[in-house]
């Protein structure tokens, strides 16, 4: 199936390690010019070379901390004159710790919205008044099944990540005449660095017994995961914004 975005401009956070990344391939497959950003200069290095060698597109890669609202508003604006506008926004950060909501302060909550919350604003807002002078365009966050079915593990992640839902309703309405979608991807475990980081040690007893919770039986492939950003993309999903897309395996269990 052609998507209908070869030669549409990319950017997409977070993207020098796992689901970001995963993205990034997706996208820069379908044809797209892909821009990433990432803190780690060595990691961001490879995740370069990685995107660059699966499609025709040209790849610009930033050393940015997205948390940073300033630094992130300028990497947009980095992208949009070198590619000479933006078509696709997906916004993505890292990972919060698990534990329940008491293991946490408030100075922890705070913590976690600035790092999980907030970047996907920055971002937005900055790419806001580009897109809707294109008069085309796709808005994707990257989220947590956590938004839709609170774990007692994901205290802080339940937090943090919920008020996305409100900012993509936002946007929906202030970017829908100028022909953007806005949606919102919330994925279930993958098998990602930042997973292995989190169950430490006995990650393989851990992982296994995560999957074994999944109704699918497994964790998530992130090429799939990928595949899923880069149908939401493209031109066939011109009818679908300000939704909440579950990737989990069918391990989310409300209506």
């Amino acid at each position: 199936m052609d998507l209908g975005i070869k030669g549409r401009v990319a950017l997409v956070a977070a993207s020098s390690s796992g689901l970001g990344l995963a993205a990034a391939k997706a996208l820069a497959a379908e044809g797209a010019h892909v821009a990433l950003c990432g803190r780690d200069r060595v990691r961001l290095a490879v995740a370069h070379a990685e995107v660059n060698a699966v499609g025709p597109g040209d790849v610009l890669s930033v050393p940015v901390d997205i948390c940073d609202d300033r630094a992130a508003a300028a990497w947009v604006a980095q992208t949009a004159d070198a590619f000479g506008g933006i078509d696709i926004v997906v916004t993505n950060t890292g990972g919060v710790p698990f534990g329940p909501i008491d293991n946490f302060r408030a100075a922890d909550y705070r913590e976690a919205i600035g790092e999980n919350l907030l970047p996907h604003v920055a971002i937005t807002l900055a790419a806001l008044p580009i897109m809707k002078v294109a008069g085309w365009g796709r808005m994707l966050m990257i989220a947590s099944e956590s938004i839709k079915q609170p774990a007692a593990a994901s205290g802080l992640s339940s937090v943090a990540r919920l008020g996305l839902l409100g900012h993509m309703k936002g946007l929906v309405h202030a970017l829908g005449p100028n022909g953007v979608t806005v949606n919102v991807i919330a994925p279930g475990y993958h098998r990602t660095p930042i997973l292995d980081r989190q169950f430490g040690a006995d990650v393989e007893a851990k992982l296994a017994a995560t999957a074994a919770g999944i109704p699918l039986g497994r964790l998530g492939d992130t090429a799939d995961f990928g595949a899923v950003v880069a149908f939401l993309s493209g031109e066939q999903a011109s009818y679908i914004t300000g939704s909440v897309l579950v990737v989990d395996g069918g391990n989310t269990r409300g209506i």
